[in-house]
């Protein structure tokens, strides 16, 4: 029994050793991943960067047009606003040209009375 004991030991012993142990090309591959892996984390953070660059260009963009587009609304309702006044001082003139036509017209009939 101790015979079998021993060789059992023994086994468990080799392969734990054996087991538990990596090898020079494992090692390797191992780095090998790590780098790999880091380069991609690295080339994400490069990305995510240039993207956000991207955005913020974009972002500058929008605020410039939306002035843009404010500063032309601002413009129109001038414009309408003059127009509307320029519509009500004719409307006006033609008032008050009517009336003194009105008044012409009643001289007119009143020197043809006399």
């Amino acid at each position: 029994m101790k015979k079998g004991l021993l060789v059992v030991s023994m086994m468990l012993a080799l392969a734990i050793a054996a087991g538990g142990c990596a090898t020079k090309g494992e090692l390797e591959e191992v780095q090998a991943r790590e780098k790999a892996i880091s380069a991609k984390a690295d080339q994400a953070a490069q990305d995510a960067q240039a993207a956000k660059a991207a955005a913020d260009e974009a972002m500058l963009k929008a605020d410039e047009a939306v002035a843009r587009a404010e500063e032309a609304e601002r413009r129109a309702e001038e414009r309408e606003r003059i127009a509307d006044e320029k519509a009500r001082i004719a409307d006006e003139k033609a008032r008050i040209a009517d009336e003194k036509a009105k008044k012409a017209d009643v001289m007119f009939q009143k020197s043809m009375k006399k």
